[in-house]
């Protein structure tokens, strides 16, 4: 019997587990999401998938029209707190953000942004009276508008001024609901970014390289008066300091050697000058003490000058270069040979710690004049007379008053000199000259020169101890290692006289015939 009911459950369990595997399929055959394989199997089918518990900022919406046309004005801009978690703290910082816009100047005659809104109540009851008013400074807070009745004695407070106004106080900033926010370098008012020594908005003062040096030369070439390079200042240096405490002059051209600052013999006076893309400042205190300074970033080279009155006690002078720029301008300077300065009456006794770039008058350091003058003579393109220097015929004289104009407007110098001495140098000749007075010089000329003859023709034909008005140009070879007066075979030479002096001082006004402007100073 016992045996009978045991059989009897074997066979019914054995039928159970056939039923169950017949309608009940296996779990490959069951399709799961990928929800289902991802979270269910991580967090258990009754959870869904996680979702950040913190509230948290929406991104930023668009900036908003800007405040004003121009003369600076504010864009705003919001975002949203989404909030997940009523419990959580709200989200940290400032929903709205301001940015300032359309700094460029307003045009003349537009009147100013807080005379503008002083003048929106003209002629609006006040008290029982109507006024005009303008903007009246009250000491009180820099977002305040107070205005001033035209004709009394005393003034109004209106509230707030509008968005967007700038401060009384700090021109850095805008006033936006009745505070004060400067302005960080990526124009967000009421940003802590500041621009780092580099110019680098945030940076950390990594991008480029600090160049420092003292410029010691004692004496001009001549070992008289005259302007001298101190240094070059690359394109895209930040934070340029220059500063001499002699009785000599800092002098400023750009990159067309064009004089922006104490050039052709005029001092300047001292304030901010517009000069490369940015702001020079320059000063001149009671004790002689001379200083450039300039935030930068320069959009193009700049030289530094000195012209001496007296011996140099050294000029100190520093500036930041980007490191990219710092290396394009480390090549540029590679193809260039070193030089030293020679005088017509004695070599430069000191030399400058800094590298100069195209004096007057250079020699390359171990190459004799004859050497460099052999090497010159090969350009042909460049001074077309060296092919005639073997054939003198009748020289070329300048005729005509309409040549002479011509020449005057097309010179780079135009002086009247007295010759020292004369010698022959390989193919060309050289005049020792002094510099008695300049009608014209677009580029700096010293008391004493060296002016060159591209032949040994005489022509033109200059005497000893004589002295003549000369129009002559600028040579300067491709290499940049040579920088001298060129006397051309055609160029202008005639004997001093009162009536040619008095002829050239005002011949400048003819040179708008020729679409030229130049500017010129009469040196004593």
């Amino acid at each position: 019997m016992l045996r009978s009911c045991r059989f009897i459950c074997h066979c019914l369990a054995t039928v159970c587990v056939l039923w169950i595997l017949k309608i009940v399929p296996s779990s490959s055959q069951v399709q799961r999401s990928h929800f289902q394989w991802g979270y269910v199997n991580r967090f258990g089918p009754e959870h869904s998938p996680p979702l950040s518990s913190r509230n948290e900022w929406s991104v930023w919406h668009s900036w908003s029209p800007c405040s004003r046309t121009c003369g600076g004005g504010a864009a705003v801009r919001i975002r949203t707190c989404q909030i997940r978690d009523q419990g959580s703290p709200m989200c940290p910082g400032e929903m709205r953000q301001y940015q300032i816009c359309n700094t460029q100047d307003c045009p003349s005659g537009v009147a100013d942004f807080r005379h503008f809104q002083c003048s929106a109540y003209n002629n609006k009851p006040l008290m029982g009276n109507y006024f005009r008013w303008v903007p009246f400074n009250s000491g009180q807070s820099d977002c305040e508008l107070s205005c001033l009745a035209e004709g009394q004695n005393f003034y109004y407070n209106f509230g707030r001024v509008l968005d967007g106004t700038s401060c009384r106080s700090d021109y850095d900033g805008l006033c936006i609901n009745g505070k004060c926010l400067k302005i960080g370098c990526d124009l967000i008012l009421g940003s802590e970014e500041k621009t780092d020594i580099c110019g680098v908005c945030g940076g950390k003062n990594t991008s480029c390289r600090h160049h420092h040096n003292i410029y010691t030369t004692k004496y001009p070439p001549s070992g008289l008066f005259g302007y001298n390079e101190v240094t070059l200042i690359p394109a895209g240096a930040t934070n340029i300091k220059v500063m001499d405490r002699s009785d000599n002059y800092l002098a400023l051209r750009n990159r067309n050697y064009h004089y922006v600052i104490n050039g052709n013999w005029a001092i300047s006076y001292p304030g901010v000058y517009n000069v490369a893309g940015t702001k020079v400042q320059y000063k001149r205190a009671a004790d002689n003490q001379e200083s450039f300074e300039a935030q930068g970033p320069t959009n193009e080279d700049l030289h530094i000058m000195v012209l001496f009155t007296e011996q140099n006690l050294g000029i100190e002078y520093e500036y930041w270069l980007p490191k990219d720029y710092d290396i394009q301008h480390q090549r540029d300077r590679s193809s260039l040979q070193d030089y030293e300065e020679v005088s017509p009456t004695h070599p430069s006794t000191t030399q400058s710690t800094a590298k100069t770039t195209a004096p007057r008058i250079t020699y390359p350091i171990q190459q004799q004049p004859q050497a460099r003058l052999q090497r010159e003579n090969t350009e042909s393109n460049q001074v077309k007379e060296s092919k005639e220097n073997s054939k003198c015929g009748k020289c070329n004289k300048v005729k005509g008053r309409q040549n002479k104009v011509k020449q005057y407007c097309q010179k780079d110098f135009v002086f009247r000199g007295r010759v020292f001495s004369k010698k022959t140098v390989g193919k060309e000749t050289c005049y020792d000259m002094q510099v008695m007075m300049t009608y014209k010089n677009n580029f700096p000329i010293l008391r004493r020169e060296y002016i060159w003859v591209p032949n040994t023709c005489d022509c033109p034909n200059m005497l000893e101890k004589r002295e003549y008005i000369i129009m002559a140009r600028r040579h300067v070879n491709y290499e940049h290692t040579l920088n001298r007066i060129l006397l051309e075979t055609h160029s202008f030479v005639r004997p001093y006289s009162p009536k040619e002096d008095k002829m050239l001082r005002d011949l400048h006004k003819e040179c708008v015939k020729y679409g030229i402007q130049i500017r010129t100073k009469q040196n004593h």
